[in-house]
């Protein structure tokens, strides 16, 4: 079995259903930061940001501001990467005024736009929250971050016994049940110390 994977894309967070009354689900990828010029551009920080142009791949993207309640579809123009945030430009955007409306809102995309992951990758919201075994059952705790490192992305699981460190690797990873909300492993030597 390939180790588990996560892509570069994902600092991102589920809305609940509920916020969308046609039942869909979006994804936070960005926010909104201010206007940029007179042209209606938005200057955007981007939650992915070892692949900034990402973002351009979608055609469609939701401003979501919370004040208004408004969650409201835009077509995308142009994204282009401006020092360490993105601009970008969207249809129906013509000047600053507009732009400044949206200040502050949330960018997402909707779930069933992201792009089709291989059999053995995995966004970071599908592993955080599971629940995690040993291949012999015992309970370990819940995965509750990722930390992104040189190799391979790390699980923190926090449970009973404290906060233990997962590599995510072929190793100690058997497997991930994401409809089952679970994910066994195999602890090597050190992973877990003895108390």
């Amino acid at each position: 079995m390939p180790p588990p994977r996560t892509t570069n894309a994902l600092c991102w967070r589920s809305l609940s259903k509920k916020e969308d009354p046609r039942g869909e689900e979006y994804l936070v990828i960005g926010k909104v930061l201010k206007p940029h010029g007179v042209k209606g551009d938005l200057r955007v920080r981007y939650y992915n940001p070892e692949d900034p142009l990402f973002l351009s791949r979608y055609k469609r993207l939701y401003l979501k501001d919370e004040r208004r309640g408004l969650l409201r579809p835009f077509k995308v123009l142009k994204v282009r990467p401006h020092k360490d945030l993105l601009i970008v430009s969207l249809e129906g955007l013509r000047d600053r005024e507009d732009a400044e409306r949206w200040r502050g809102s949330e960018v997402l995309v909707r779930r069933e736009d992201l792009p089709p992951l291989e059999e053995d990758e995995y966004y970071w919201e599908e592993i955080i929250g599971l629940e995690v075994f040993t291949k012999e059952g015992e309970p370990l705790g819940r995965v509750t971050s990722i930390l992104r490192t040189g190799g391979s992305d790390v699980y923190v699981v926090e449970g009973e016994k404290g906060e233990i460190m997962l590599p995510a690797i072929k190793q100690v990873v058997l497997e991930v049940d994401r409809e089952g909300g679970r994910m066994v492993v195999e602890l090597l030597e050190g992973l877990l110390e003895e108390g």
